[in-house]
Parts: structure tokens; C-alpha cells; sequence
């Protein structure tokens, strides 16, 4: 469905991906963990295309792109297969929570204004919003803005949804709302791409595992090979850490 190759990415001198490789079938759940400033947030915002790669290939269903130059035309069609949630929610603050999410449809797809209504609403109810399409973000906690932002995701019906982090904004007590919604959209059948530092989520909810240090690939496999099995030593003290286990 979706793979990547070779990907390279520099901040001025800073060399940040130094030839990713990544490949997400349909209906997986990938979790992409490691320290800060492996590179993990700068690979989702690549293969979307809100940071240009210096170098790389994207195959998405069948197409083949050069991720160092994509016309507006293609990174368009491209985003209307894909969503994406940010960990800052970026929700609309002079919006309510039906408009955020029917905004884009509207706007960016030329949708008739009633019939986002009928999406945005069933989107909303969801992820267990359907009381607060009239509230504005300032009315709602970190966990609701951020479930309003996974229904805006829902709204665009896409392939694939990459998460940035998506909890990392949140109070501990908000966390659980958050990964729930993500929990039974995976159980759906849903792809998601997710950059996380929730060891729950990767190891219980996930199917693969991506770990990545100084913009590298250090280990990837199933959920169960990485937690159970681990056979590279930096993923082991990577988890001793993270885990607690010995």
C-alpha cells in the first residue's frame, strides 16, 4: 500500500534521515518509537509532504514518486488518501468542533455544506463527541480537541492516517480517552502510521514496530518479536528504559 525508500532529509548541516526505508501494508498498525531526534516526527511530516525529503521514493497504491520534487497536483491527490494528526491538535480556535472537522471538506473538497454536516456529525459521534459539535476548543479538554482533530481525520475517508505523537500534548489523565478511539479504529481494520512514545499502544495495539535512532532504522518487526525478542543491543536498552523490564 504504502512504501518508502531511501529517504534523506538535511537541516542545513544537520543530517536528520540518512536513507529510511519503511513499508506499511493495508490494514496495519505501525508504531515508529525511539529517543528524541531520531528522526521519527521528520519521516511522517516527508512522506506527507509537510517537510520536502532531499531524497527518497514514495510508492503509494501503485504510483511512484520522487519525494525531492512533487508537483502541488500530486502532493494533492496524494493527501486526499491520507490524513494526518498532529500532536498540537492544530484545531481551528474561532471554529466549533463540527465546523473543524467539516472545514476541509468543504473547503478544499468543494463539498456541499449540508451533506459535510452529515460526515463531520458522524465522525464526531465516533469518537464519542456527538454532545459537543457546538463546542469550541477553548470549551474542551486536551483529550476532546484532540479526538475532535482523529475525527477530522475520519471526515476526509482516507487510506491511511499518520499520527504525530498524537498524545504527547496530553495530561496523564487524558491519555487513555485518546488511545481508546485509536484502539478501535485499529480493531476496524484501519491503516495508521503512528510516531508514539506509548509502549502500551505499540506493543498491544500495533502489529509492527519501527525503532529508529540518529535517523536511522535500527530494528523493525512484528509487535511481539520487538517487545519479546528484541535482537538488537541498543532496542534492548531502549526498552529497559522505557519498560522498566530487565
Amino acid at each position: 500500500m504504502l512504501e518508502v525508500k531511501g529517504i534523506r532529509k538535511n537541516f542545513g548541516n544537520l543530517e536528520v534521515l540518512k536513507g529510511v526505508d519503511l513499508n506499511v501494508e493495508k490494514g496495519d498498525v505501525v508504531a515508529i518509537l525511539g529517543p528524541s531526534g531520531s528522526g521519527k516526527t521528520t519521516l511522517l511530516r516527508c512522506i506527507n509532504f509537510l517537510e520536502t525529503a532531499d531524497q527518497g521514493t514514495l510508492i503509494f497504491d501503485g504510483e511512484s514518486y520522487d519525494m525531492s520534487w512533487m508537483s502541488r497536483r500530486d502532493i494533492g491527490a496524494l493527501r486526499k488518501k491520507t490524513a494526518f494528526v498532529f500532536q498540537s491538535f492544530n484545531l481551528f480556535l474561532n471554529k466549533t468542533a463540527l465546523e473543524n472537522v467539516t472545514e476541509g471538506l468543504i473547503v478544499a473538497r468543494k463539498m456541499q455544506k449540508e451533506q459535510a454536516r452529515k460526515i463531520g456529525k458522524r465522525a464526531l459521534d465516533k469518537v464519542g463527541m456527538s454532545d459537543r459539535y457546538d463546542h469550541y476548543p477553548h470549551q474542551l479538554s486536551g483529550g476532546q480537541q484532540q479526538r475532535v482533530a482523529i475525527a477530522r481525520a475520519l471526515a476526509a475517508d482516507p487510506e491511511i492516517i499518520f499520527f504525530d505523537e498524537p498524545t504527547s500534548a496530553l495530561d496523564p489523565e487524558l491519555i487513555g480517552e485518546v488511545l481508546e478511539v485509536m484502539r478501535e479504529l485499529a480493531q476496524e481494520g484501519m491503516t495508521m502510521l503512528v510516531v508514539t512514545h506509548e509502549m502500551n499502544f505499540a506493543r498491544n495495539v500495533s502489529n509492527k514496530v519501527i525503532f529508529m535512532e540518529q535517523g536511522v532504522v535500527v530494528e523493525e518487526g512484528t509487535s511481539k518479536e520487538f517487545f519479546g525478542n528484541p535482537k538488537e543491543e541498543r532496542t534492548k536498552a531502549f526498552l529497559k528504559i522505557v519498560t522498566g523490564e530487565s
